[in-house]
């Protein structure tokens, strides 16, 4: 009888400690708070960057691109006065 005591004793405490070391340890320190910050902090400012600088891109090809059909039709509009101006 002693001996199934001794058993289920260290069966408890086995379990017991078991349930403890598996347990998620949540409680994170303040330290540790202020560097996850830090980093999600890096993480959104290089997200931004790279937002800028595709805009930024996506911008200048656009305005490239108003810039050559302007010209085209400048050059359109002069060829149409030229031949409605030339004494034929």
């Amino acid at each position: 009888m002693n001996l199934q005591k001794a058993g289920l004793t260290a069966t408890l405490l086995l379990a017991m400690a078991g349930a403890a070391i598996a347990l998620p340890q949540d409680a994170q320190s303040p330290k540790q708070d202020m560097k996850d910050a830090g980093h999600a902090t890096k993480d959104a400012a290089k997200d931004t960057g790279r937002a800028t600088k595709k805009t930024a891109q996506k911008t200048g090809h656009e305005t490239k691109k108003a810039a050559h059909k302007t010209a085209q039709k400048t050059r359109q509009g002069a060829e149409k006065m030229e031949d409605k101006t030339n004494p034929q």
